[in-house]
């Protein structure tokens, strides 16, 4: 593509929403320059959404060590990733973008379609061991942009203490009938069921993306049956007090702060609460979200991509699909998303996971039924269906409309 086509397609794709979901995963807030280049062609950029990370960290070390292994540099910027986005189609709109970009991986088809981003036949990077349900959150026409650098997703915490005072027996909870059962036998024992987040954001349409797939429900059919029995589970559990009001308002951690209180017993949240977990001093269990019918539903994968920009100068693509290799590959990926709360993109780092710790094994089995926001074909379709989703499940939780006249809605407005 030449330069000025693609400097047009930037400046339409710079004026659209970027306004997809941030990674459920919490980054402090970070800032960088824009100046992409280093002072040299030995020196190569690198753009990531870690600012967590400083210089003597793990992760830090990790960049120089593939710059030393590939015979150049490394200049690193973090940013926070509400900021990335939109600093890359800057960048890229003035001919400066960083030979490599770790990002979010809902913004993955948004770049792509700006032309930003190259595919991995462009720059023959080898993505055949990563798992194929996370490796199409990066697709989008057919394509392939990059490659994940691990995920996270969405699963329910229980707490054990509550589920023995109540009579609960976690085996027993398969699906939503058997669920629902066990929030009743909760209450009815005087404690708190299952809290959740409902916001009017990104974060509420990424928790409730699990019951809305786990009916059988798809994203271009926002008021199928399917869709209104997952909304009407909701609206039932806040009507019977199985949930909270709270939930309406509740981000991810705030919703966590309400089950970490030890009065909840289900909660559901992300891999990222695993380390609050352990400091909250909970004895705790983690299950699945189950499907309607029984079985795992699929939860929406977070988690970035390693991508290689568009550049001028095409030879630049060896050494960073080098560099890329380096980030991704097995032995430095697993110390990567171990620091990351992540769960590896392939099943051969998984499984080196579960041996050294038994607690993800929940965690791998959700990842292995997720699926990225973005896919089916949606690319950068999805901010605006899922914009009408959170403010579908706002509208029927709220009571001001019921889940089926709300879902109809919102599927009139996307189309």
């Amino acid at each position: 593509m030449n330069h000025s086509s693609r400097q047009r397609r930037l400046t339409a794709a710079a004026l659209t929403a970027l306004a997809v979901a941030v990674s459920a995963t919490a980054c402090s807030s970070g800032s960088g320059s824009t100046d992409a280049k280093g002072a040299g062609s030995g020196t190569y950029t690198v753009w990531d959404p870690y600012p967590q990370f400083d210089k003597g960290s793990a992760w830090a070390k990790l960049l120089d060590r593939c710059g030393t292994e590939a015979g150049v540099k490394i200049k690193r910027t973090a940013f926070d990733t509400s900021d990335l986005g939109n600093k890359t189609l800057l960048a890229a709109q003035q001919g400066n973008s960083p030979d490599v970009l770790i990002v979010d991986n809902p913004v993955v088809s948004t770049l792509a379609e700006a032309g930003v981003l190259t595919t991995t036949e462009d720059t023959r990077l080898d993505t055949s061991k990563v798992d194929p349900n996370l490796l199409a959150a990066g697709q989008s026409g057919g394509k392939t942009y990059g490659t994940p650098i691990g995920a996270n997703t969405l699963a329910l915490y229980y707490n054990k203490k509550v589920l023995k005072e109540t009579g609960v027996d976690i085996a027993s909870v398969k699906d939503w009938t058997s669920l629902t059962a066990a929030l009743a036998k909760v209450k009815k024992a005087g404690k708190k069921g299952v809290t959740f987040s409902a916001i009017g954001t990104e974060e509420g349409s990424f928790q409730f993306l699990p019951w809305f797939w786990g009916a059988g429900a798809k994203l271009t059919g926002l008021d199928s049956a399917q869709a209104v029995s997952a909304l009407s589970l909701w609206t039932d559990w806040l009507k019977q007090g199985y949930a909270p009001n709270s939930v309406l308002n509740n981000t991810q951690t705030t919703s966590w702060q309400e089950f970490a209180g030890g009065d909840y017993a289900f909660a559901e949240n992300g891999t990222w609460q695993l380390a609050n977990a352990g400091k909250a001093g909970l004895d705790y269990g983690v299950l699945p979200i189950p499907a309607a019918a029984g079985g795992n539903a699929a939860a929406p994968t977070g988690g970035e991509f390693v991508t290689i920009p568009v550049q001028d100068d095409t030879a630049r693509y060896t050494t960073s699909r080098k560099l890329t290799t380096c980030l991704t590959s097995n032995g430095n990926v697993y110390d990567t998303d171990t620091a990351l709360s992540y769960v590896a993109p392939t099943s051969e780092v998984q499984n080196k996971q579960v041996a050294a710790n038994a607690a993800l094994k929940p965690w791998v089995d959700a990842v292995k039924s997720a699926k990225g926001r973005t896919s089916d074909g949606l690319g950068t379709k999805y901010p605006k269906i899922s914009e009408q989703m959170w403010k579908a499940v706002q509208s029927a939780l709220s009571g001001s409309k019921s889940p089926k006249d709300a879902l109809t809605s919102a599927h009139d407005a996307v189309k």
